[in-house]
């Protein structure tokens, strides 16, 4: 740990005075020094900031403003070479791929970046990385070929590569400082690239400075302090008392969200959002009674009306969606039926139900995420009103990580879930839900599909995933279109909505600014007049 002492005092009396404020309730606006660091608040704490363990959103938030990767998505989804000096340089059969690296760059600790140190962190993240199997069953080998020239040996032709090669997990780190954690993990510290050096970290609070030697844009602050709480009581209470400057809405209760959303809109608070990658769904049973039945799953599809329970839940916060694939990817495709409960009672008719013989299912909701529960009662009364004589929603509670563990043994017959893509393609959405590499019919006995609860594949599914990572342009885009059709057709998952990031700002920051990977700028925050 370094820096002045007078930095660590105002950090930690930061701290005390989010924490007594929202103790409080006070709604009063606190008052810090305007040259110290603006102080973002978010859900959750990080526990680690090594690129190779990190999991969690604000961790990887964290990490990304710390770091660089060969890659970056802007704000309009374009694909840009950051520690990259170009595109990949791809052979003939697509199966090696030679990245160009910046030059003059410098890590934290004054270590050159260069191919070697690329490698190292590259290689690392492969053999030890919680997440490696993000890229593990992409990329086959690292080589360096020259000071600043690598070599990647894929497993099979991937076109996406550059969008896999922004994911923030494979950000490099300093193979000087971490010398002696080529096989193991360092939990506290960070040496990157980035704009920002990590000078003071706890599980609750980080502290960053601005990187004198970046070789980039210099960030428009004097510092951030990232507070991690544990309640969306404490993250509201924090804004609205102003003892925060930026606040994430991760994990924020929906009616908090929409107070939020409506005082900036009353020009009360700075609100800035990022690109729709979040998407939330429901995962039905599909390889077992009652669900393995085709018309059954096509009459839940019909019967969801995504329009009304959104409104509902999230004020239009949450825009419905028809696909697995958000709108804004390349590739996505709304192939999923609008609500119609005539055709939906129609099908559960033709199955035996209604006229005195009622479906009933289990729904289950994670009972730590407050959109969940809110979703799952609307959905059940909206059924009781409309379907009740044909299909009856039985909702049952569950901690999500208790959920995710009991997944892949088929426990659930409906299970509400979501999933941010690691990077922002079409492939990282489809794969984790339909990736099957042994099936019997419309079974998946092995592969992603099982992972994520639903059982189900259909002949020839896997092998149009795979030659659509093959191949780019529209030829991609027309074998994307035919997995969506099918996987429709199929109804082994029911999408529900998009989620943005979104972060509010006291007036005295400017308005939050998220990258292409849903990301807040921390480099773009900065203090300023107020309206």
């Amino acid at each position: 740990m370094h820096g002045s002492s007078r930095w660590h005092r105002s950090l930690l009396a930061t701290l005390l005075v989010v924490v007594g404020l929202v103790a409080l309730t006070s709604c009063r606006q606190s008052r810090r020094p305007v040259d110290g660091p603006l102080v973002v608040a978010a859900y959750g704490s990080i526990q680690t900031v090594d690129p190779a363990q990190a999991t969690t959103v604000i961790a990887l938030q964290l990490i990304s403003a710390l770091g660089d990767p060969l890659y970056a998505i802007d704000a309009d989804g374009r694909i840009e070479p950051k520690l990259a000096s170009g595109p990949p340089q791809l052979s003939r059969d697509g199966l090696r791929a030679v990245i160009p690296l910046r030059r003059g760059v410098r890590f934290h600790d004054g270590t050159p970046f260069d191919a070697e140190a690329m490698a190292f962190s590259l290689k690392r993240f492969l053999s030890i990385g919680k997440l490696s199997y993000v890229v593990g069953n992409r990329i086959k080998a690292v080589k360096v070929l020259d000071a600043h020239r690598l070599e990647l040996e894929l497993r099979q032709p991937f076109s996406p590569l550059e969008a896999l090669l922004s994911f923030a997990s494979l950000t490099p780190v300093s193979p000087t400082a971490y010398a002696e954690y080529a096989d193991g993990f360092r939990a506290g510290g960070f040496v990157g690239t980035g704009p920002y050096k990590l000078s003071f970290h706890s599980p609750q609070l980080q502290r960053l400075e601005p990187f004198e030697d970046y070789w980039g844009k210099p960030p428009q602050n004097r510092g951030i302090a990232l507070v991690g709480m544990s309640t969306s009581t404490s993250l509201y209470g924090a804004i609205r008392g102003g003892s925060v400057d930026v606040l994430l809405s991760t994990s924020l209760e929906p009616e908090q969200q929409t107070a939020l959303h409506r005082r900036a809109n009353a020009g009360k608070l700075r609100e800035g959002a990022g690109p729709a990658l979040e998407i939330g769904y429901v995962t039905l049973l599909s390889d077992r009674p009652p669900l393995d039945r085709l018309k059954l799953r096509r009459a839940l599809a019909y019967s969801l009306d995504r329009e009304l329970l959104t409104k509902r839940i999230s004020d239009g916060l949450r825009p419905p969606l028809r696909g697995l694939v958000p709108p804004g990817i390349p590739g996505a495709l709304a192939a999923w039926p609008k609500a119609d409960l005539s055709r939906s009672r129609q099908l559960l008719g033709e199955e035996g139900y209604c006229q005195g013989n009622v479906l009933q299912l289990q729904l289950t909701y994670r009972s730590n995420v407050p959109t969940d529960r809110l979703l799952a009662l609307s959905w059940q009364e909206l059924l009781r009103s409309r379907l009740g004589d044909c299909l009856v929603l039985d909702l049952k509670g569950m901690e999500s990580t208790t959920a995710y563990r009991q997944l892949g043994d088929g426990a659930f017959q409906l299970i509400l879930l979501d999933w941010m893509g690691d990077y922002p393609d079409a492939d990282n959405y489809l794969t984790p839900l339909l990736e099957c590499r042994r099936s019997q019919g419309n079974r998946c006995l092995e592969g992603d599909s099982v992972a994520s609860g639903s059982f189900w594949t259909a002949p020839g599914l896997q092998q149009t995933l795979l030659k659509s990572n093959e191949v780019r342009g529209e030829e991609r885009l027309a074998l994307l279109d035919q997995v969506q059709r099918e996987a429709a057709h199929g109804s082994p998952y029911l999408p529900l909505w998009l989620v943005r990031p979104r972060a509010w700002a006291l007036n005295s920051v400017s308005a939050p600014q998220f990258d292409g990977s849903g990301r807040l700028l921390f480099g773009a925050l900065q203090r300023q007049e107020q309206p």
